[in-house]
């Protein structure tokens, strides 16, 4: 069996996230640029690597939430082209223009601002306008009117992208999708009618494009949670899936102790398990401080020397305790995993949040910094 590197650590497959980009480039076709998403530290899988993955991979754009996450890229040598989506606060437009991270503006007086630091640098200054078509975030509900005037009021500046975020794109059974690509392609007829046309139109992410909604691929699309092997399950009923995508990370933690209790046993806080029978029992090196849901208490499993083992009582801050009756050669030291695979027998993220009443995403982007990162 694996032993332990330390007492709480994920892996993460730098091949896996390269194989997952080729994945969505092959779906949407070479006329469709993939901006992948790095944001939250690339869900966890830290973002200055994955940047590095993805860009020998062939990626000329990225994806930020902020400018923080842009200069960390920036620092690190990453060169392609960087968005930053989730806006801008003061200073931050002197910084965004400084270090070459593309803005996304989200209101009038935004492109205004953008204008001043244009002038200012003697720089002509590109930007990607989003469009609030229904999510109701950020985003513009201006008039075509409106927006085509302070596109002409900022002349040293560049329309380069129109963009929205759809709210519902896994969801078959509600119209908000097509009722949201509608008003994108309305908006962008009216621009496009006074000669404002964007080399760049963007609406899809992973849902969008895993199951096959062409509409609403345009010149772009913005993966984030399948470049890290997921897409999240679609409801009602959905066309076949298009995308074909694999886990990138592993989350492992240190067997500290095995022991055999008798039966009646209480287990963890609360006494919430009590033995049926006697049992063996192992107590894992992680806890809800380094991100495992504590919702998952009595509600998960791990996976033991290639087999399922049921998380057993609450889950503490630093400590899991589980089922290891079926391993009598468990010993501490040993490695179990968290999520991953190990042979034909796997726990993953959509798993987990599914027991603990959340998706995917949180799972992902809730593991702490606390635990190690490994790359194979």
């Amino acid at each position: 069996m694996e032993k332990a590197r330390c007492r709480c650590w994920v892996e993460i497959s730098k091949r896996r996230i390269a194989e997952n980009f080729a994945a969505v480039r092959e779906v949407v076709g070479a006329a469709v640029e993939v901006m992948p998403v790095v944001k939250a530290d690339a869900y966890h899988h830290g973002a200055v690597e994955v940047s590095r993955v993805l860009a020998g991979a062939g990626a000329r754009w990225l994806a930020v939430s902020n400018v923080e996450e842009g200069v960390e890229l920036r620092d690190a040598g990453v060169g392609v082209r960087i968005l930053v989506m989730a806006g801008l606060l003061g200073g931050e437009w002197e910084t965004a223009a400084a270090r070459d991270l593309t803005p996304v503006i989200h209101s009038l007086g935004e492109l205004a601002v953008l204008e001043r630091i244009a002038l200012r640098t003697g720089r002509r200054l590109p930007y990607h306008l989003k469009i609030d078509t229904g999510l109701g975030r950020l985003g513009m509900r201006a008039s075509s009117g409106e927006i085509l005037s302070a596109i002409h009021g900022a002349p040293h500046t560049e329309l380069e992208g129109l963009m929205t975020h759809f709210a519902s794109a896994s969801d078959f059974n509600d119209p908000q999708t097509g009722q949201q690509s509608i008003a994108f392609e309305s908006m962008f007829m009216l621009l496009a009618g006074h000669g404002c046309q964007p080399g760049y139109l963007h609406t899809a992410s992973s849902s969008a494009i895993a199951y096959g909604r062409r509409g609403s691929w345009k010149t772009m699309v913005r993966p984030g949670l399948s470049i890290y092997g997921y897409v999240s399950p679609a409801e009602g009923d959905p066309p076949e899936r298009l995308l074909a995508v694999g886990p990138a990370l592993s989350w492992k933690a240190a067997v500290l102790d095995v022991k055999d209790v008798p039966r009646g046993a209480a287990i963890g806080y609360g006494a919430r398990f009590r033995a049926p029978r006697p049992m063996r029992i192992a107590v894992l090196g992680a806890g809800y401080a380094d991100g495992y849901p504590h919702q998952l208490g009595n509600r998960s499993r791990v996976i033991l020397k290639g087999r399922h083992a049921a998380l057993l009582g609450a889950v503490s801050m630093d400590l899991l305790t589980v089922d290891a009756t079926e391993c009598p050669d468990l010993e501490p030291g040993d490695a179990a995993t968290l999520l991953g695979r190990e042979g034909e027998v796997a726990v993953d993220a959509t798993e987990l949040a599914h027991g603990a009443g959340t998706v995917a995403y949180t799972v992902l982007c809730g593991i702490a910094t606390r635990v190690k990162k490994f790359y194979v």
